[in-house]
């Protein structure tokens, strides 16, 4: 099996409807419709053991979002000065070291303990229910920078998923009107990375690109053809695995500009895709494309390691 390049659709260049900029994360339904994802894609799949674990995370995220009262919004004239400034609202230094942060942290800790994992996840999750408040800050900064040392990724994984149910819950209450770009390749809510891009299908936005914030999970529109590491439009291609061809649902974007590549799904021909599920579960792509020229840009602290 090979990547195999994909000519970009011409057909994108033009005609795609004014889209609203920014859509803000439901908290009602995005970490049931991604667990249901998870869940749908761990059948037949051999990666189906992590599937089914993250899955449980995410159901995890989604109790703790449902139980808990809903946050105070971000102070109007923040959000108006982040906006002026074409900065982020949400402070994510802030949101770390609020004691609002904490506390979820330890809920997910005190839920996960309960959750079938294997045995690696089990110890990296003793540890961490053991550690002290120095090295659970150093982790959460960890998992804010978006830097996770590889010799612990294990123990980021909880601290992030514990870390998007919080900015999640920020992000919600955002007037998505509000935000402004911040620049090419980064949320305009919370300064995250994406973990990937969709072309959507639904109403109003059909044929449009949004990236997706592998934090708070606010998706913002980019323009299509368009590298989400550095901007440019020259130079960007298409690789899919060979046996998906120019209908695969699930491509690398490719710049060699910077020489770099972003995932790019295609919800408009798969409406059940999800950006966090499916970029796990397309795990082949990011092994074939280790063997490119390409480094990847795109940011999930579930896919950490590949």
């Amino acid at each position: 099996m090979s990547v195999s390049p994909v000519q970009p659709d011409p057909s994108v260049i033009g005609g795609v409807p004014k889209a609203p900029f920014v859509l803000v994360p439901k908290l009602a339904r995005l970490f049931t419709d991604r667990a249901n994802r998870f869940e749908a894609l761990a059948e037949d799949n051999h990666l189906a053991p992590y599937l089914n674990f993250l899955a449980g995370i995410t159901r995890i995220q989604n109790e703790l979002v449902s139980a808990m009262p809903p946050l105070e919004p971000i102070p109007a004239d923040q959000v108006e000065r982040a906006r002026a400034n074409a900065m982020p609202p949400i402070d994510r230094a802030a949101m770390a070291s609020s004691p609002d942060c904490r506390q979820v942290l330890q809920q997910f800790l005190e839920k996960a303990d309960g959750l079938e994992k294997p045995a690696a996840a089990a110890e990296a999750l003793a540890q961490l229910r053991a550690a002290d408040e120095e090295i659970l800050t150093w982790m959460i900064g960890n998992v804010m920078s978006d830097e996770l040392p590889v010799e612990n990724l294990a123990h980021h994984l909880y601290v992030a998923a514990a870390m998007q149910v919080q900015a999640v819950r920020l992000a919600a209450g955002l007037d998505g009107s509000r935000l402004v770009p911040v620049r090419v390749g980064v949320c305009p809510a919370c300064g995250g990375r994406p973990v990937a891009s969709m072309v959507v299908g639904f109403h109003g936005a059909e044929g449009a690109r949004y990236a997706s914030c592998s934090c708070c999970a606010t998706m913002w529109n980019e323009v299509r053809v368009k590298c989400l590491a550095c901007g440019s439009t020259k130079g960007v291609g298409y690789r899919a695995v060979e046996t998906g061809g120019e209908e695969a649902t699930v491509k690398a974007e490719v710049c060699d500009t910077c020489n770099s590549w972003v995932k790019i799904l295609y919800q408009n021909r798969n409406a059940s895709l999800e950006a966090v599920a499916d970029d796990v579960a397309s795990l082949g792509l990011d092994l074939l494309m280790k063997d490119t020229e390409y480094r990847r840009a795109g940011f999930d602290p579930f896919l950490m390691g590949y």
